[in-house]
């Protein structure tokens, strides 16, 4: 039974062959070109969706050769072609082509050949793998110094240069604005550019380009060219901005730092102070009790000396001895009942 199916496989895709050398089935006009960078991944799109009986062929190159087949929503993967080594996958929904870790001689042709229900139909991509694009280099032209006669400012001379590349273009930029450019051919090659600047400021740039992609190298060395004038104080003005703002960041921390301690002191110093009040007033009971209880004894005290005067003797001048002693009494009391509605007097 297998050897069958692989039978009416073959017999299908030699019908297919025949077909396409016969010219039943001419190639679009039409070519979709992509250019990619080695060692991406690129899908090469049949924009349809396989239904069960759809065959979809992808073919390559001069002879070619065929790569990858869905037939019958069965895959098939060429894994005696050695110039892809296992980097083909299909999508199994669509019949897209999937090229992992493209490498430069993966550039060419490819065809697509769709049979289904409603018709046939083929599509073709010209793939074109380019090398990953170097870094440019900006030195200094000592070779090409040269200084103004009117003034005696030396001009500063540069180049820019990349190696080992080919149909790129080498351009000077000043912002948007292109000051020079080289282009070079398929040959694979090294490339410089001069440009000769009275200063150096931020706006200057060398590129290194394909049709589809670049790289930048942003003129920024000082030790290349001096600064413009009006650059180096735009630097100047910088540096102090930041210095300031640096100063009064540290000032405001400071006096965060103050406000946070004195609370800190005010809050203890506050406990500490209610605390002293509260001894205070507890010692001042105590000793308005202490002075209460010697104004009853000194009272208590006097009223029985006086007992004791009054009684002594009731014979000698008692009338006289009596009133005299009631009086010095009454003057002792009210003397007494003064000092303990005052008692800080004692």
């Amino acid at each position: 039974m297998k050897r069958l199916r692989k039978m009416i496989h073959s017999a299908s895709f030699f019908c297919l062959c025949l077909l396409l050398s016969t010219g039943v089935f001419g190639d679009s006009d039409e070519v979709k070109s992509l250019s990619v960078l080695e060692g991406d991944s690129v899908t090469l799109n049949t924009d349809v969706k396989v239904q069960k009986d759809d065959q979809i062929l992808w073919r390559f190159g001069p002879q070619e050769s065929r790569i990858a087949e869905i037939h019958r929503q069965n895959i098939y993967i060429d894994a005696t072609n050695t110039i892809f080594d296992k980097r083909l996958q299909m999508d199994n929904q669509t019949g897209s082509l999937i090229i992992r870790n493209i490498r430069t001689e993966h550039s060419g042709l490819y065809k697509l050949l769709i049979v289904s229900n409603r018709g046939t139909s083929n599509k073709r991509f010209n793939v074109s793998v380019y090398a990953p694009l170097p870094v440019p280099v900006i030195t200094s032209n000592s070779s090409n110094c040269s200084s103004t006669s009117s003034s005696s400012v030396s001009n500063c001379s540069l180049l820019c240069s990349v190696v080992n590349v080919s149909a790129v273009t080498l351009s000077w930029y000043k912002g948007n604005s292109l000051l020079s450019s080289i282009s070079v051919s398929d040959l694979s090659i090294s490339l410089s550019l001069p440009l000769e600047i009275e200063c150096l400021d931020d706006s200057y740039s060398c590129v290194v380009a394909y049709s589809f992609t670049n790289r930048t190298t942003h003129l920024s060395n000082t030790d290349l060219c001096q600064p413009c004038p009006e650059q180096e104080e735009r630097s100047h003005l910088s540096i102090s901005i930041v210095v300031i703002a640096l100063l009064l960041l540290l000032l405001v921390l400071a006096v965060v730092a103050g406000l946070m301690n004195c609370y800190r002191k005010r809050k203890q110093s506050g406990k500490e102070g209610k605390y002293r009040h509260a001894k205070y007033i507890q010692l001042k009971n105590i000793l308005n009790v202490v002075r209460f209880i010697k104004c009853v004894i000194i009272i208590n005290t006097v009223k029985a000396q006086e007992e004791e005067i009054l009684y002594a003797d009731t014979t000698f001048c008692a009338y006289r001895v009596k009133s005299t002693v009631r009086y010095i009494i009454f003057l002792c009391e009210l003397c007494l009942l003064y000092v303990c509605k005052h008692p800080q007097l004692l």
